[in-house]
């Protein structure tokens, strides 16, 4: 829609320009799903930087622009391509800091991070493991009756499952090792799984909050889907304040 510069209502959006000019931080994180390695093969997902979500790259730039903001901390994944990390460097005019969660949480995360706050080095990494994180009675709903197969003592993946879909949503993580990367979910079977006491189980919310460094309990209120949604789709608190010590040193 285009607005007269005489109308009201362009005056009021340039008041919200000039109010958003007065804030110190602008932190984003846009969607993955058209730079990801794994959505990158599937045609409803190419496009890059172009695509229907991932183009939201470029709405963060604008409000960058328009809001000059003394910081501003931009994350994605770290498995797209050279070509689109290139382009976000040159636009953001840094280059990224590669952290993975698994440093400070029981979960593979690769992220870039794009950021002029000054982050000295890596997170200490805390040895975490699933074992430390999983509850030790999770309720019958988040249980397998079905059966798999047992891929040994040590491996990262100790079982797959017998259900429909995809090699990735049969893996049974080993409790002695970490997880795969949380993501936003899309029908049933898409939550990681643990076994435990040689069980297969689906993790709980509660399992997934702790996953992400995210308080115990912050996210209940709703159903567990929209549970698993938001931290699926969220930070890893404790690499984000790793980040931000950078602002108080």
């Amino acid at each position: 829609m285009q607005l007269s510069k005489y109308s009201t209502a362009w005056k009021c959006v340039q008041h919200q320009r000039k109010g958003l000019a007065q804030h110190q931080l602008t932190a984003w994180g846009s969607p993955c799903q058209n730079l990801s390695i794994t959505t990158i093969n599937n045609i409803k997902h190419n496009g890059g930087l172009a695509g229907d979500k991932s183009k939201l790259f470029y709405e963060y730039l604008r409000i960058l622009n328009e809001t000059k903001p003394k910081y501003f901390l931009f994350e994605n994944v770290a498995s797209m391509t050279n070509a689109n990390s290139d382009v976000i460097s040159q636009a953001l005019e840094c280059e990224p800091i590669r952290i993975n969660s698994n440093l400070t949480t029981a979960q593979d995360r690769d992220r870039y991070y794009w950021t002029n706050i000054p982050v000295a080095a890596q997170p200490i990494d805390k040895g975490i493991v699933l074992g430390d994180i999983v509850e030790q009675n999770p309720a019958p709903k988040y249980w397998y009756a079905q059966s798999f197969d047992y891929l040994g003592d040590n491996e990262k993946v100790q079982a797959t499952l017998h259900i429909n879909g995809h090699d990735i949503l049969k893996r049974v993580y080993n409790l002695k090792g970490k997880c795969g990367t949380l993501t936003c979910l899309k029908g049933g079977n898409h939550q990681k799984k643990v076994l435990q006491d040689g069980k297969p189980r689906k993790l709980t919310p509660l399992e997934y909050e702790r996953l992400q460094n995210v308080p115990e309990g912050y996210t209940s209120g709703v159903s567990d889907t929209q549970r698993y949604n938001m931290l699926g789709n969220g930070w890893t608190i404790d690499v984000i304040a790793h980040i931000l010590q950078g602002l108080v040193k």
